[in-house]
């Protein structure tokens, strides 16, 4: 099965054509620019480069969540345009299962942080389960950093990842000084490779999004809801 897959919850973005779960082409984009600018044409050279049209593409998956609340609009938008246009069916998947996964088959406790902006942090905790995939002990959530901390288990060893964790690496550092690990940097960025394979399983297990309805997880409402 085809799978392209994207992620533009952050001010990265990456996209990836797999077949299975097998990566076929990838490509990350950390230019500091605008998504509307770099998603479509980006698409369109990995599709060429693979000998893809969109319409040979199976199944369409994107992150819904957490991150950037404008990054996450852009790629549900642009996987919805496609929906429409090819018929294919949409997963979503979480933005911290992604990130996670960056560190299979570690089996300390995995700490995946997005910055929420201020002193906030999207994150959750998990542990290695079965398939070398990283299951949940925590739901997500959006939390002062520096509060998260403080309650976590001085007496395990924990692994921090994301672009959350290297902004507070500091306060990280100080609060869990002999248990605080930190991901290698090619490690920190969301992959869209990981998205479709998350995404794969999720589709093979039957949930499937309403395109059409679907909407992202933001945590908290935006600035201009408040």
């Amino acid at each position: 099965m085809l799978t392209l897959a994207i992620d533009t919850s952050t001010k990265t973005a990456s996209i990836a054509l797999l077949d299975d779960d097998v990566v076929l082409s990838e490509v990350l984009i950390n230019l500091n620019l605008h998504h509307c600018a770099t998603l479509l044409p980006a698409m369109k050279s990995l599709t060429i480069m693979a000998g893809i049209t969109p319409d040979k593409v199976d199944l369409l998956a994107c992150t819904v969540g957490p991150g950037s609340f404008t990054g996450l609009r852009i790629g549900a938008s642009t996987v919805k345009g496609l929906a429409l246009t090819t018929g294919r069916p949409v997963v979503g998947v979480s933005t911290l299962d992604a990130l996670a996964l960056n560190l299979v088959p570690l089996s300390m406790t995995i700490c995946p942080m997005l910055d929420a902006g201020k002193r906030d942090v999207y994150t959750t905790l998990y542990r290695m389960g079965q398939k070398d995939v990283p299951e949940k002990t925590e739901k997500e959530m959006i939390a002062n950093v520096g509060k998260f901390l403080e309650n976590l288990d001085k007496d395990e060893d924990i692994i921090f990842v994301g672009d959350g964790a290297v902004k507070h690496r500091g306060l990280i550092k100080e609060i869990l000084p002999e248990r605080s690990f930190f991901a290698s940097s090619h490690h920190q960025f969301i992959r869209a490779a990981a998205v479709g394979i998350l995404g794969l399983r999720k589709f093979n297990d039957g949930d499937i999004l309403n395109f059409i309805t679907f909407t992202p997880l933001y945590l908290r409402p935006s600035e201009a809801q408040l």
